[in-house]
């Protein structure tokens, strides 16, 4: 077993970091439109409102055609996608072997059949559902939004239905066909797919302590309860199918959270287990391996490890088998995320061992993102690629399996690794995307390329200066990568493994959003804290600005540390923040990918570990000061408004420098680690530790601490029943700001999960709050949002 370290910068050179950030703060220059005249009309009028509701993400989409295409594979070289085209949207077949593309059936023969069988009219460009399956017969199943399941002949085009079988979501299939897996009652079960004959595989599951069970915890338990929604288990099947990788796991004495959902009468109580930072129990796994013949399982001789996310994916990103099904790996995280391990495992025994096992002072990933993990097992069974940021940036380095030393570096130098897409052992090349490494380029576009196992060479496949977005075919021979930026429309292309673009699977148009009065934000760069780091954004500029004006901003805040507000530099109709429809509203809209955020070096990502406080808002301050030196930016007048971290972080913006931010507007906010998530405080603000005076280590990143700070006008909001960031958060919030006598707004969403941000009512109510407190205007009274 290898043991690998990762150091954190020194006490020393953060506090030299921290006051040199102090003195550019306190310098910066006053903003050059301080003479200015204030945009501030007496009102903003309902055709306004109609003019910035024509760019809301669902609108705006309707003016493109050919702008996104995510390929769901058929088999290793034909997939589909659904297209969105004008007046709707048409399902494509391409395959790559023969680099063909074609409607994947008759749309209009389809639209026939279906309107006989079900007394109903519908257009081939409107069918009642966004995804399909092949059935047995060769025609195609799908469920409509009604939840009524079709299956059509698309060869005489006759369609039978509808029934009421649900979609079984809650399986895994085994991608050679035959059975599927999934787990009920809390334990493993088996279902032959030809006679729907089902096996239990465990019998000693218990509640609260079950076989591939997804976890209770964060973060849509009670949402998935309330509709129905079972989801897969957390299993891998073997390449033989014969085997089935899945946890056990443990969260029979995690103590719960409680939500009340509103009805008539007596309010309905939901419970689910939840872990929060300090807890001394937190849930467990353990690695265990079916025969899903016989039912004979092992267990992995390896103590439990913590616990971490729900998901309802159906990858288990933790695991990978051996071409032969011999042995599974996985990898696991400390509970302080201060350590990541690589373990092997014999299927027949469970023996166990580690592999490779590295530590750093603050935490340790295997992807800048979190998932899918950067590591693979070659199938030669003697190598394996990992994923570390030991030298500063997220690399690639090879390993000896045996010993776990490392071979060779595979990928080194200033820039960073996004994810491991493929590997091709006989020509020794790996597939990855990463971002910064091509000089005079934006550092946060997408590339794709292919390096050399042993090292020596990187070789950029996707030339283009333009984001790619890339996916890859189950056996990593074809690469579909749609490249764009903000300004220019996406195309999509299939490229070989040489980088070659084979054939054009889509050329956008977006020619009416154009004519409609559509305009791309503004890329920017700017000095973050220290005067010295680039941090790169976007702005939203209003439409027909007129000279001598100044103009307020919004400040659209996403602190991540796993993600950033800005997402992607690749065009898109739908960006955070409502950027387009803002701007239509006579705001500058701002948004930055600030410290703490991905996709850059380490130090970078972790600037502010320990100190979630911090939210990368100082480099928020910083670059909105310069900007408004360059733009017609009214730097006395800037707002925030944010949703999950985004909630957190504009609250404590408003709090931590009341007198730059005049007005938030903060939504369903995890305000306390202390009541979020325990995996997401302990990776990011670290372990929670207990003072002898009756305070923590998690005082000072809890909004309600500094409630007596506010000036300005906020809007707290949340749902009722958000089962991801629990709405006592948003309530300690409140509580201390009456205690504090501060006047504040408050807007509840009955029976919402975490999921609201994007509702016409909450939109509504955002653009009312800036119009009336940030730009000192009258909005159109009960103005309604129409979302299609």
């Amino acid at each position: 077993m290898k043991r690998l370290s990762i150091s954190a910068p020194s006490s020393l050179v953060l506090a030299v970091l921290a006051a040199v950030a102090a003195i550019a703060l306190a310098a910066a220059p006053p903003a050059a439109h301080a003479q200015s005249r204030p945009h501030a009309p007496d009102a903003v009028t309902a055709s306004e409102y109609a003019r910035a509701e024509q760019f809301l993400f669902w609108n705006a989409e309707k003016l493109t055609s050919g702008a996104t295409v995510a390929p769901r594979w058929v088999d290793a070289n034909r997939f589909w996608y659904r297209n969105q085209v004008f007046g709707g949207h048409e399902f494509i077949m391409v395959d790559a072997a023969a680099r063909t593309r074609a409607p994947a059936f008759d749309h209009d023969r389809l639209a026939a059949a279906l309107s006989e069988a079900s007394d109903g009219s519908h257009e081939a460009t409107g069918l009642p559902f966004d995804e399909f399956e092949f059935n047995d017969s060769g025609g195609i199943r799908f469920w409509t939004d009604t939840y009524e399941r079709w299956d059509c002949d698309v060869g005489a085009y006759r369609c039978t239905g509808p029934d009421s079988v649900a979609q079984a979501t809650h399986e895994i299939e085994y991608s050679g066909g035959g059975r599927a897996v999934f787990s009920r009652d809390e334990n493993l079960w088996v279902r032959d797919t030809d006679t729907d004959e089902e096996r239990r595989l465990s019998t000693d599951g218990e509640p609260h302590w079950g076989y591939g069970v997804a976890p209770e915890g964060c973060c849509s338990e009670i949402s998935n309860r309330r509709r129905g929604f079972r989801p897969p288990p957390v299993a891998e099947w073997s390449p033989d199918g014969r085997r089935i990788a899945t946890h056990r796991y443990n969260e029979q004495d995690v103590e719960s959270l409680h939500l009340l959902e509103t009805a008539t009468g007596r309010p309905v109580l939901h419970s689910y287990r939840y872990a929060l930072p300090g807890d001394s129990i937190v849930p467990t796994w353990e690695l265990y391996v079916f025969d899903a013949e016989t039912g004979a399982s092992v267990k992995a001789d390896y103590d439990p490890v913590p616990g971490y996310f729900g998901s309802a994916d159906t990858t288990w990103h933790a695991t990978q088998w051996s071409p032969d099904g011999g042995r599974v790996w996985f990898s696991h995280h400390s509970r302080d995320f201060k350590s990541q391990t690589l373990v092997e495992v014999d299927a027949e025994t469970g023996a166990a061992r580690e592999v490779i096992v590295e530590s750093g002072d603050t935490w340790v990933e295997l992807n800048q993102l979190r998932t899918p993990y950067n590591w693979r097992v070659l199938d030669n069974g003697s190598e394996f690629v990992w994923f570390s940021e030991r030298e500063g940036w997220g690399h690639l380095y090879l390993h000896d399996l045996a010993t776990g030393e490392m071979k060779n570096r595979i990928t080194q130098g200033s820039w960073l690794v996004v994810q491991l897409l493929a590997l091709d052992e006989d020509a020794r090349q790996v597939y990855f995307t990463a971002v910064g490494r091509e000089p005079g380029r934006d550092p946060y576009q997408h590339h794709l390329y292919r390096a050399s196992l042993d090292g020596g060479g990187v070789t950029l496949l996707s030339p283009e200066d333009m984001h790619h977005d890339v996916t890859v075919s189950p056996d990593g021979r074809h690469f579909v990568d749609t490249y764009s930026t903000r300004a220019t429309a996406p195309v999509t292309v299939l490229r070989d493994r040489s980088g070659r673009a084979v054939m054009t699977v889509e050329e956008a148009d977006i020619g009416p959003l154009l004519e409609a009065g559509w305009e791309p934000p503004v890329r920017f760069s700017a000095k973050a804290r220290d005067g010295v780091t680039d941090v790169y954004g976007f702005l939203w500029l209003p439409a027909n600005m007129e000279d001598g004006k100044v103009y307020p901003v919004i400040d659209y805040i996403y602190p991540g540390p796993q993600i950033g507000p800005i997402r992607s530099p690749g065009f898109t109709t739908g960006p955070r923040g409502q950027g387009h429809a803002l701007a239509q509203l006579g705001f500058i809209t701002f948004a930055v990918d600030a410290m703490g955020t991905p996709y850059r070096s380490k130090a970078f990502h972790e600037s502010y570990y320990g100190d979630m406080r911090d939210n990368g808002i100082p480099d928020h301050v910083s670059a909105l000061k310069a900007l408004a030196l360059r733009y017609p930016i009214d730097i006395d007048r800037v707002g925030i408004f944010g949703h999950s971290g985004g909630g957190f972080s504009s609250t404590d913006a408003i709090l931590s420098f009341p007198d730059f931010f005049k007005v938030a507007v903060s939504g369903a906010g995890n305000h306390d680690q202390r009541g979020y998530h325990f995996p997401w405080g302990e990776k990011y603000h670290g372990l929670l530790e207990r003072y002898p005076d009756g305070t923590d280590s998690f005082d000072s990143q809890a909004n309600q601490n500094i409630a007596s700070n506010l000036k300005g006008k906020l809007l707290l909001h949340y749902g009722s029943l958000d089962d991801n960031v629990h709405p006592n958060m948003t309530l300690l919030v409140a509580d201390a700001l009456i205690e504090a006598n501060k006047t504040f707004d408050m807007l509840v969403f009955p029976n919402r999960n975490h999921g609201y941000a994007r509702e016409p009512y909450l939109i509504r109510r955002t653009w009312d709050y800036f119009i009336e407190h940030l730009m000192g205007s009258q909005p159109p009274a009960d103005y309604k949002i129409v979302q299609p």
